[in-house]
């Protein structure tokens, strides 16, 4: 009969490939259980508020017209889900796929057994398939998989939350309507089943035997199998346990799949006594604590508790004298097995003839500790026994008392275990590959020496004393042949002669009185030797290594090993070298991986990366979390070590007398300098001692494990000084701004020279480290800030700045900022606030308004640059921006609403431009028309004023921000500065040819280079944030003249200052002119240049028209307000560096002449 798993056989390839995609589900359902969005939880107030009335559970398929109607019943309601489809659709469709290949595995496994009964395999039916080795083990695991996927998705998701995801992807996805699509049986599937999985939540009726049979499978299949795993050994455990107080521990896997499948035929549980007694006895006599898949744990005193045969048959084992004596038995052994290990372990022990004599009590030896620790770790957990639970209490203590159980004791117990097998496995590989040689060579030396002999007794060697004894020489000949005949493929034949070999060898040393002399007695012995190493190496066997892998499985604590992870780290802390020790363990623990990738990886399927992958990686972060010790130590070493250097250490000064060299000693605190430098190498050398390991599919470097630990709690203690650093008082007078940013300075430079030190001691690149963490931590926090600016959010798992391995930790916000850069933005924008402050300048100083005082300066900026570095600017800086765009959007519609659809402002407007046209002409009457102008559209300009000055406020601090950054990149990188000056005014030259003529070269659509370039120009405040274009904007109409009004409107409310330049008249109309003038100039960029025009047309009008009614009515000084509108000309090719012409075009030369006069 062909092989069942052979590629050409249909029947066996088929329900492999539905095993093996059962074990790729699970592992895609718990990496997904990590990503639940916290929305769909809907736990905190917030979110209940914000989201309550758009997530919604499956009561929506009672009536989704109602549903959806509330929702387009409110305009915000419909924008707040069209951004919650953006931000969760991709995460949402991931979900559904995982829930909907649950589905189809159960309905190609229900198909693959109508298949079976039909005929559709020829030669096969379901009884054939199970009398087959293969077939009935995949046909177990197959059923027990859905099972396990089942129970994975109701503890890993809740219920709540997967009818909500369900719900949302039904609403969001257009998958529902397609014809194929099965939603409605994947709903009815993973609808809730009230199971919560939190200590004393209230189990729901019926569960889960409901929740197993919400998919019909045939019962005759499902009786077959329980029945199957009932009376067989499927995978022939027994012969890797061969004593029977073992056999719970050989049949385990099989314990833990007849116990998901019995929930398939509750009957059994509930009623069948006999077979449910039978169940017990075999599997279940000495154990109640099972794990069913990668560590996921079960009691099962508290799980059959509802069940009554299942109940009634597992007393016998839960009995109290049944207890007391299996956990007083592995007491006992804990104690004697334990100093065996470690006699083992002893250097120089394990030597190859040792292992190879004793092959049988070093297994058993290992069998009994694997056991122990098995036992003793499963029905100690905490997290098996419910503490509302009674009994469950009593058999917890019960356990923990008989057993003597210490944590300590049976973690050293595991340490060392692990530490014995895998020396002994990796004496076994070396011996396994060199067993072929090392025979040849024992049956080399054995034949030569046979010939040496040979040639003794033939008398031709002189010197050797011995008589010519031909018969002798013969035989030795003889025998010499023999040994060379042996043939090391047929080992079972060579085996015998050579034993018969060994015999002859002993006869022919008594019969012939050779003892008398001792070179022959010597050649004699040694042959023997060699036989004797023949027949220990081919009794070398692979089954050994198989065996100790049987017995050497950790799968069962994938969860549970964590309840260790204080006493791995305390162990590390206390001896660093215990690394090395550790390294078997997460070895052994690797071993788990095997159990699910075991069909994926004989089916071929592509699945196997991703799942190795996966449960790589989970191990990988598991070995980072207990190493995360050695760099939390070393930093908390390195904060003494600051301090001593900054607080007690005194700098010596290049000359000093003989005299002081006592006071400039310090040996008390040099020593302490030394020894807390000497603890941390010590420290590095403990993590640089675990050779590079292969953890699953995923190399483990430790110098990278090293570099990583280091990273990550450097990006802790860093974010979490940010976080409490810069959280600011906004009630206080003055500002905390320059104190806190000070603080935070001394504390960056703290932690730079701290690592500065210890760099050399730990060999690794630290201003590297340095730089790309600072700028990491500063970043991220700037992205999440923007995102409340972004309608698609950048979610962490997009980030390019987030990662797994280092993660930057995120802290709740204090206030409507989201992270400390927020704070610190918020914190400028208030002190620089244009309606109290004013800023000069000039002076590049902002005062109060009232009082005068001056608030801050640029000195602000140094000072943010000397604690959160360029990268700290910068992220100002693009938060700024950010923010401009906000302001900018809020215009338009304000525009919209208070100008364009307003239709007595609309009327106004039209007859103003009458009056007004042609630009080029004068207006008659002129201050009359202005001002009546002026008064009817009073009401909107207080709205557009606080509009135009915040726009204004934040441009004035980005130029202040590129001014700082371009001082300081001249400074710290000269080269740089000028390569990009040169580089950036290259570029502009080709461009500027280009458009002169279109032949020459131009940088195409998908070249980088101009995106790339300004990055870094904008990182070296190479770049003008005033020419920046925020938003794309369409036409609007009299958008000029409403400019122009708005400006001459304000005007008289400022006046001329010979120092101070254009100053507010009245601190009860505050306006601050930079913020006006920048504010209006940046508006003005937003739109076609022919905007600007006619503003700046309307604005020289409105100077011409003026003058002429002053010299008609003969009125000698220039008026304040065309003085205002001349220094806002001038102030606009100021900071534009737009050439004079642009602004003589419409204002005449005699009026400027007039103009310097008064300034």
């Amino acid at each position: 009969m062909v092989d069942f798993l052979a590629e050409n056989n249909l029947c066996g390839q088929a329900i492999l490939r539905i095993v093996s995609r059962g074990n790729a589900i699970i592992a895609e359902l718990l990496r997904l259980s990590e990503f639940i969005p916290s929305v769909f939880r809907l736990k905190d107030k917030t979110d209940q508020q914000k989201y309550g009335d758009i997530i919604f559970d499956f009561s929506y398929f009672k009536g989704p017209e109602s549903c959806e109607g509330k929702l387009e019943a409110k305009a915000e309601l419909q924008d707040l889900d069209e951004e919650f489809r953006e931000n969760n659709i991709e995460i949402l469709t991931r979900f559904y796929l995982a829930f909907e290949s649950v589905h189809k595995y159960i309905v190609d496994l229900n198909r693959y057994i109508d298949d079976l009964n039909e005929g559709i395999y020829i030669q096969q039916t379901l009884e054939s398939v199970l009398l087959n080795e293969d077939g009935k083990q995949l046909l177990c695991e197959a059923l027990y998989l859905y099972g396990v996927m089942l129970l994975v998705i109701d503890q890993k998701i809740e219920g709540e939350v997967r009818e909500r995801m369900l719900v949302s992807y039904y609403r969001y996805s257009a998958a529902r309507t397609s014809a194929d699509s099965n939603m409605d049986d994947i709903c009815k599937l993973l609808r809730s089943t009230g199971y919560q999985n939190q200590p004393g939540a209230k189990r729901p009726p019926n569960y889960p035997e409901s929740y197993f049979h919400r998919v019909p499978i045939s019962e005759m299949f499902i009786s077959m199998i329980i029945g199957r795993l009932r009376s067989d050994d499927i995978y022939n455990q027994v012969s890797a346990y061969p004593l029977p107080e073992h056999r719970s521990t050989a049949l385990a896997t099989q314990a833990a799949m007849l116990y998901v499948l019995l929930y398939f035929e509750p009957s059994i549980l509930q009623s069948q006594q006999a077979k449910m007694r039978e169940i017990v006895d075999k599997y279940f006599p000495d154990n109640w604590v099972i794990s069913i898949y990668m560590g996921i744990t079960v009691n099962l005193a508290e799980a059959w508790e509802p069940y009554k045969a299942a109940k009634t048959a597992l007393n016998y084992t839960l009995d109290m004298m049944n207890i007391k004596e299996q956990a007083s038995r592995y007491a006992t052994l804990v104690d004697r097995l334990h100093p065996q290990v470690q006699q083992f372990l002893k250097e120089g022990f394990l030597r190859e003839e040792f292992v190879l004599d004793n092959i049988p009590k070093l297994l058993n030896c290992l069998r009994e500790c694997n056991v122990t620790i098995r036992w003793l770790m499963l029905h100690t957990a905490d997290s098996v026994y419910d503490p509302n639970n009674k009994r469950l209490r009593q058999v917890k203590e019960q356990v923990l008392t008989d057993s003597k159980y210490k944590s300590k004791f049976l973690f050293q117990l595991l340490l060392d275990t692990a530490q014995f097998e895998f020396l002994l496995k990796e004496m076994f590989r070396q011996m396994l590959s060199e067993k072929q040689a090392k025979w040849e060579n024992y049956k080399k030396e054995g034949s030569e020496r046979m010939m040496e002999l040979a040639e003794v007794f033939s008398g031709v060697k002189p010197l050797t004393r011995v008589e010519k004894n031909e018969n002798l020489q013969a035989w030795f000949r003889e025998i010499s042949k023999q040994i060379m005949s042996l043939n090391y493929d047929d080992s079972t034949a060579a085996g015998r002669k050579t034993v018969q070999l060994i015999q002859a060898l002993e006869e022919v040393q008594e019969f012939h009185q050779l003892e008398s002399n001792l070179q022959v007695c010597q050649f004699l012995a040694d042959t023997r030797k060699f036989l004797h190493q023949m027949i220990r190496t081919i009794n070398i066997k692979e089954e050994v290594l198989i065996t100790m892998q049987i017995i050497g499985d950790l799968s069962y604590a994938w969860q549970l090993i964590d309840s260790l992870t204080s006493i791995m780290q305390e162990s590390i802390r206390a001896s660093p070298s215990m690394v090395t020790k550790l390294r078997a363990t997460f070895l052994k623990l690797a071993s788990a991986l095997d159990l699910p990738l075991l069909r994926i990886n004989q089916a071929n399927s592509p699945d196997l990366l991703s799942v190795s992958q996966y449960y790589s990686g989970e191990l990988v972060s598991y070995v980072r979390k207990v190493l995360q010790i050695i760099p939390e130590s070393m930093f908390t070493s390195l904060a003494k070590i600051i301090k001593l250097q900054t607080h007690d250490i005194i700098e010596v000064p290049t000359r000093l007398d003989k005299d002081k060299l006592r006071d400039y000693a310090q040996l008390g605190p040099r020593y302490e300098i030394a020894r807390l430098t000497h603890a941390i190498s010590i420290f590095t050398e403990g993590i640089l001692m675990m050779k590079t390991t292969l953890v699953g599919i995923i190399k483990v470097d430790p110098k990278q494990l090293l570099e990583d630990g280091i990273r990550k709690e450097l990006v802790r203690r860093v974010a979490l000084a940010l976080h409490k650093g810069l959280i600011f008082n906004s009630r206080a007078k003055p500002s905390e701004l320059m104190p806190k940013l000070k603080e935070m300075a001394a504390t960056m430079d703290g932690f730079h020279r701290s690592f500065e030190y210890i760099q050399d001691y730990v060999s690794i690149y630290g201003l590297k480290i340095w730089q790309e963490e600072v700028s990491r931590i500063i970043n991220y926090n700037v992205e999440q800030e923007c995102n409340n600016f972004l309608r698609t959010k950048v979610q962490d798992w997009q980030s390019m700045y987030q990662s797994t391995h280092i993660p930057i930790p995120r802290f709740p916000p204090v206030d409507e900022s989201v992270t400390f850069i927020g704070r610190l933005c918020r914190e400028i924008l208030r002190i620089t606030d244009p309606k109290v402050i004013c800023y000069i300048d000039q002076m590049n100083t902002w005062y109060d308004m009232k009082t005068h005082q001056e608030v801050t300066n640029s000195h602000l900026f140094s000072e943010i640059q000397n604690s959160l570095g360029t990268f700290g600017l910068n992220g100002l800086d693009r938060l700024l921006c950010f923010m401009i765009v906000k302001e900018l959007q809020n215009f338009l519609l304000m525009f919209q609403k208070i100008i364009l659809k307003d239709k007595a402002v609309q009327d106004t407007l039209k007859a103003l431009q009458k009056a007004v046209s042609p630009l080029k002409g004068i207006v008659a009457n002129s201050s009359k028309i202005y001002s009546a102008n002026i008064a009817k559209t009073q009401r909107i300009w207080s709205a557009y004023l606080d509009a135009i000055m915040k726009v204004g406020q934040m441009q004035i601090l980005r130029q202040q921000i590129a001014n700082e950054l371009n001082y300081t990149c001249k400074f710290d990188s000269k080269h740089l500065g000028a390569a990009l000056e040169n580089f950036n005014k290259a570029i502009l030259a080709d461009i500027e040819a280009h458009y002169q003529d279109p032949s020459l070269p131009y940088p195409k659509e998908e070249n980088t280079l101009l995106y790339e370039i300004t990055a870094y120009l904008e990182a070296a405040g190479a770049h003008n944030p005033l020419n920046k274009i925020y938003i794309t904007t369409k036409r609007l109409s009299h958008f000029p003249i409403v400019n122009f009004l708005f400006l001459i409107s304000q005007l008289p409310k400022l006046h001329y200052n010979k120092n101070l330049g254009m100053i507010c008249r009245k601190p009860a109309d505050p306006i601050d002119w930079p913020a006006l003038v920048l504010g209006l100039l940046t508006l003005l960029k937003q739109f076609h240049s022919r905007y600007t025009k006619q503003f700046l047309a309307l604005i020289g009008q409105f100077i011409r028209s003026t003058m002429e009614q002053c010299t008609s009515q003969k009125i000698p000084e220039m008026p304040a307000d065309v003085v205002g509108a001349l220094m806002f000309l001038e102030d606009y090719i100021h900071y534009t560096k737009l050439p004079r012409r642009v602004v003589e075009a419409h204002v005449p030369n005699f009026i400027y002449d007039e103009f310097r006069t008064i300034l």
